[in-house]
């Protein structure tokens, strides 16, 4: 696993020297230390570490809290602040940036160390959850789309075509959407899923799964099978009379 990348932004050096000690010492990478909160700017743009450290007051015209809020909104790294000072209005002008951890100096290695840890941890499920309801937003703003929708995957919206989707799978909390060469999981509900696919072209078998008609190669019940994939799903008791007033029968 990759040492994780550190941007000290101190203004005294010799902690700043501390601090970078120490944090090697932990098994970290300091890219850098800077003294100001727009050099920390600039050196973001250059190492793109994964963590800042960041003092709250510091030398510039831009205070620590002012550029933690940039680094938030522009590159979605995350910021732990170090300060000496823990007083009620210094605490609540620093919640506005919404650093991922607050170090009163001064601080013990371990202190730290397990503010870091969490620190990147808190952040990692917090894209996570970024992630998701981007996707969910962007299959529901594109639900009136008359041929495709859009799903985020490997950081990208990708479109499906209808035409293209053979079956839909619950699993859990998510949903995946097969199509002839892919695989996309969602966090969705099959329910959403019902009320965005076409109606007129996708039909509910079974609470786990909904299948695109036209993909449907062969039913002997309680089981269909799937063209193409010749994959079999159940079809359950509740769906079936739907399944079949949906189907051309001779």
């Amino acid at each position: 696993m990759a040492k994780l990348k550190i941007l000290v932004v101190e203004d005294e050096s010799i902690v700043a020297k501390d601090i970078q000690n120490g944090l090697i010492k932990l098994g970290y990478v300091v890219p850098a230390i800077v003294a100001s909160g727009e050099k920390a700017l600039e050196e973001i743009d250059q190492a793109r570490p994964d963590l800042v450290l960041m003092d709250i007051m510091l030398k510039g015209e831009m205070t620590g809290i002012e550029a933690a809020n940039i680094i938030h909104e522009r590159y979605e790294i995350p910021v732990v602040f170090l300060s000496a000072y823990a007083d009620d209005n210094t605490v609540a002008s620093a919640k506005i940036a919404e650093p991922y951890g607050y170090v009163i100096k001064p601080f013990k290695e371990k202190e730290l160390q397990t503010t870091i840890e969490m620190a990147i941890y808190k952040h990692e499920k917090d894209m996570l959850i970024k992630r998701e309801r981007d996707l969910y937003h962007s299959i529901v703003e594109n639900k009136e789309s008359k041929d495709s929708i859009f799903v985020r995957a490997d950081f990208r919206l990708n479109r499906i075509k209808f035409e293209d989707i053979y079956f839909v799978e619950a699993l859990k909390d998510y949903v995946i959407i097969n199509t002839s060469q892919n695989m996309y999981t969602t966090h969705t509900t099959m329910k959403e899923m019902v009320r965005i696919l076409p109606v007129k072209d996708f039909v509910r078998i079974h609470r786990s799964f909904i299948v695109r008609l036209d993909k449907i190669f062969s039913i002997k019940y309680p089981d269909l099978v799937i063209e193409g994939k010749m994959k079999v799903v159940p079809i359950g008791g509740l769906y079936r009379k739907e399944l079949y007033s949906r189907l051309n029968q001779i």
